[in-house]
């Protein structure tokens, strides 16, 4: 999140960087005779739906944005990340306090043609954001961004949501709230029960989660909506055969946008790309084409016959092979491969749930014992073994290149000390008490950790070293295999003991990391079903203060509550190695956006005549 005192300066920026938009009925299609432009890669995990308001996982949170369009997006090429308008008609206007927020809709966008629309045009209106923003709270949407989106305080949203579920009927969309407001056809109005002085990137600038959806789209499919996405975006869904395949085709209705952006007048690689597509039309792709492909080798494989255009996040074990000493191989740069390395704006932690009786509470003895994995758990092993070489440790759970991150902090989190783990495990009564081998609970019953894991060969790695450094402190452990999207549903219904899983922030703002501490987010961000009233106090002075030295200071506090406590064990901030086919152009990894498929190039003859046999 951005500071609010440059919102004002953010408001100037966007207004020279907005794209050119106006109505248009055809985008332009591939020309007659030339190949289309598609984009093959694929995703290491399977994706859950389409419908922004039921997904929480980051393979269908980078499909959706690519079909939903929110009111702002982030500039592709301005690092550091710039907010501007997208179906918004400049920058909103906010109170002095940051309790209300206006926003003017840029008119003549239409959604992608739909049966629900009977056959006519749509025009995207304020009042399907009023819709988007109230599906969240509709108890049978049960949407996993609930949790999230609540902080904010929408004036009535909560209201609604409790009369629903208090008398089992229907969520009332029609009764007006005050908090959720369209003023007039193109005028949306939010209002908010506390100061957010960092609204725009919290909440309004993310088409993965707050892309508009229409009401009779989602009328007339209901349950099956997550498999019938409908927007106003660059792209359509083609095809989708769940967990295997999914295609988007342009949208053959998107609006005149052009390509507009503002690199860093030292980012001789952003200036670039400017200086190539500035003014093109969006999208420059007519198709993409993804696979499922969830064991690292064969992904990488697909890559190298030039099944795929684009491999993100390289696998570990192929990076020292692809790049020895950080450059590319000869074998591959002859084939005029490209490769890019990025500082990933991301996190990876074991949570313990909080309510599990061996591992969850907040007695001194529970909180050492999580302590004590954590000291076991030998993180320079796995990023040297089993990442590649791929990551940094992390000290704190907050993310990179984001506010309330520093690279100078040093915590116990970032320690790998067998000696002391063993010395409070002992300490607090985790000691062998029938000869067995292993140390038991206090109480002298068993002392087993259960952790939830993948049937991945990663996966697999990940549980071996576990099993080798709880060896090491004599603590038994278990690993519980399901698939990913298994394994989150049961995290967020509170079932598992223990699961890893990785963070990447969605906006500029490091407050995103501790929605995973916020007690109000149970459910939802908090897998660890962490609640502490103190934490809980300085996530909302947090969230309500402007940026500055003192919210810095409070940062520092909140790292330290997280560290102290540890429902949450940090263990890496991960390095992306990113590779291209040679006839992708334009590709730069987001920061903190998922959307990136409009911004790039497919040279198509190149890429036929090298596939060709």
């Amino acid at each position: 999140m951005r500071a609010a005192r440059s919102l004002a300066a953010l408001g100037t920026l966007a207004a020279g960087l907005a794209l050119a938009q106006a109505p248009a009925p055809q985008a332009a299609p591939a020309a007659a005779g030339t190949p289309p432009k598609v984009l093959r890669y694929a995703f290491p995990t399977a994706e859950t739906g389409f419908d922004p308001a039921q997904v929480s996982d980051l393979y269908s949170r980078t499909v959706t944005p690519h079909i939903f369009e929110a009111l702002y997006q982030y500039d592709p090429l301005a690092r550091p990340a710039k907010v501007r308008p997208l179906t918004a008609d400049g920058m909103p206007e906010h109170s002095a306090d940051y309790r209300t927020w206006t926003v003017r809709l840029r008119p003549g966008i239409y959604f992608a043609d739909d049966p629900a629309f009977g056959g006519k045009p749509r025009e995207l209106v304020a009042a399907d954001y009023v819709y988007t923003f109230k599906r969240f709270a509709d108890p049978a949407v049960r949407s996993p961004a609930w949790t999230w989106l609540a902080q904010f305080g929408f004036l009535g949203l909560e209201g609604l949501r409790d009369a629903a579920l208090k008398d089992k009927r229907p969520f009332d969309y029609d009764t007006p709230i005050e908090g959720l407001k369209a003023l007039d056809r193109y005028t949306v109005q939010f209002k908010l029960a506390k100061p957010a002085p960092r609204f725009i990137t919290g909440a309004l600038a993310g088409s993965d989660l707050t892309g508009a959806v229409a009401r009779e789209v989602a009328e007339r499919y209901g349950a099956d909506i997550p498999a019938h996405p409908v927007g106003t975006g660059p792209f359509v869904l083609k095809q989708w055969r769940r967990s295997s395949l999914i295609v988007l085709e342009r949208n053959p209705a998107y609006r005149d946008v052009r390509y507009v952006a503002e690199p860093a007048p030292d980012d001789a690689e952003g200036q670039a790309l400017l200086a190539r597509f500035k003014g093109r039309r969006l999208p420059m792709i007519d198709r993409v084409e993804i696979s499922i492909i969830e064991e690292n080798q064969p992904r990488w494989l697909s890559f190298l016959q030039q099944q795929a255009d684009l491999i993100e996040a390289l696998p570990p074990e192929f990076v020292n092979q692809a790049m020895p000493n950080g450059k590319l191989a000869p074998y591959l740069a002859q084939r005029g491969l490209q490769a890019y390395r990025n500082k990933r704006s991301d996190v990876t932690v074991t949570f313990f749930n909080m309510d599990h009786p061996i591992v969850g509470g907040y007695t001194p003895d529970k909180v050492a014992l999580r302590r004590a994995i954590g000291l076991a758990l030998d993180i320079e092993s796995e990023i040297r073994l089993i990442r590649g070489g791929q990551a940094i440790p992390a000290q704190s759970p907050v993310v990179p290149n984001t506010w309330g991150y520093d690279p100078a902090f040093k915590s116990e989190n970032g320690d790998h000390d067998p000696a002391r783990a063993k010395a409070l495990l002992d300490l607090y009564g985790y000691v062998d008490r029938d000869g067995d081998g292993w140390r038991d609970m206090p109480d002298g019953s068993p002392l087993l950790l259960e952790k939830a894991t993948q049937p991945d060969q990663v996966s697999r790695q990940h549980d071996d070293l576990w099993k080798r450094n709880m060896d090491a402190i004599g603590v038994r452990i278990r690993f519980k295999p399901a698939k990913w999207p298994e394994n989150l549903k049961a995290a967020r219904a509170g079932t598992l003991m223990m699961w890893g899983v990785g963070g990447l922030a969605a906006d500029p703002d490091g407050l995103g990391t501790f929605q995973r501490f916020h007690g109000q987010q149970i459910g939802g961000q908090n897998m660890a079903r962490f609640k502490l009233p103190a934490f809980d106090a300085i996530y909302d002075r947090l969230d309500a203060m402007a940026d500055g030295p003192e919210r810095n200071a409070l940062f520092d506090e909140a790292r330290k509550l997280a560290v102290a406590y540890m429902p949450y064990k940090a263990h890496t901030h991960r390095i992306a190695t990113d590779m291209a086919q040679p006839w992708l152009i334009g590709y730069r990894r987001p920061v903190f956006w998922q959307d990136f498929w409009q911004y790039v190039d497919i040279d198509a003859a190149a890429q036929q005549a090298r596939m060709q046999p």
